[in-house]
């Protein structure tokens, strides 16, 4: 069970993700920033509950200050190297290889298909936390409910495209096979992985990433499908961990956020492919897969 005070620093971050869309409250001749508001009382919970040690507040202040620099900072070159420094941190801590972080586990070891193996999901305050600061900081979002509808009409027929690519060749592969399962997980397990995986893996693959190679390359006339290929690429070298098979899907699927990115050059646009597909894997295909 968790307890009390560690949903509460979970919540508190999630709540500070959704608060990257909202506009600077001011106070008089100041103005503060509801994300960043939430993000430290998530911060102080985190403290509190044993889910953040002091190494950790290091490493994120560190991030943050990066990013901030990667976009803010008037010489070029200090751009490029804290950008090398925000791409280095931010893996490190997406893949669990700094101190400081105690995650918890919300699914542990539950079968959720015949024939597939256990599956345990943690949430990942270091991994949310990633994509609050690359997401606040550094990527291209939409501006208002208008802005939102209308990178919906442009990806729908993209993100239905990447469902039955990707999904396809899984139940081609043997992969997975149809298992419509509506389990009281289901909406767990799409909250968690929206919060604390997609948005941090499409924040730095698409909004990082491919926006940065897409900008540096602009003059080129491939350099924008280069971008596109790169970031798929590398989202799904990332996935190599889980064998050739799942990398192979995950760069197909990245192709797919790739372009919806290209599209509208707003992240709702990938963040919207990659959980549609995450939750429709999940709830209508055995999961995460077969053995």
């Amino acid at each position: 069970m968790i307890s009390d005070i560690t949903l509460a620093t979970y919540i508190l971050l999630a709540a500070a993700i959704c608060a990257a869309w909202a506009k600077p409250i001011s106070l008089g001749r100041a103005a503060i920033q509801p994300w960043l508001a939430f993000f430290v009382a998530a911060l102080a919970f985190g403290m509190a509950a044993g889910v953040l040690r002091a190494p950790a507040i290091v490493a994120l202040a560190a991030l943050a200050g990066s990013a901030y620099l990667t976009a803010r900072a008037p010489q070029r070159y200090v751009r490029v190297v804290c950008g090398v420094v925000t791409a280095v941190l931010a893996l490190a801590l997406a893949v669990h290889k700094l101190p400081g972080f105690n995650n918890a586990i919300v699914i542990d070891a539950v079968t959720l298909s015949p024939g597939a193996p256990p599956f345990t999901q943690y949430a990942n305050f270091d991994k949310g936390a990633v994509g609050l600061i690359l997401l606040a900081l550094l990527c291209s979002r939409a501006r208002s409910w208008n802005e939102f509808g209308g990178v919906l009409k442009q990806v729908l027929p993209v993100l239905l495209a990447t469902l039955v690519a990707v999904l396809g060749l899984a139940v081609a592969m043997g992969a997975v096979r149809p298992d419509v399962k509506l389990s009281q997980l289901t909406m767990q397990f799409i909250a968690v992985n929206l919060f604390f995986t997609v948005v941090a893996e499409e924040a730095f693959f698409r909004g990082f990433l491919q926006h940065r190679l897409a900008a540096a390359l602009a003059r080129r006339p491939s350099g924008q499908w280069i971008a596109m290929a790169c970031s798929a690429l590398l989202f799904g070298a990332v996935h190599l961990p889980g064998g050739a098979a799942y990398a192979l899907l995950a760069t197909v699927a990245g192709v797919g956020y790739a372009y919806a990115y290209h599209l509208t050059r707003r992240i709702e646009a990938p963040i919207l492919l990659h959980i549609a597909l995450n939750a429709i894997h999940f709830a209508a295909f055995s999961y995460p897969a077969l053995r």
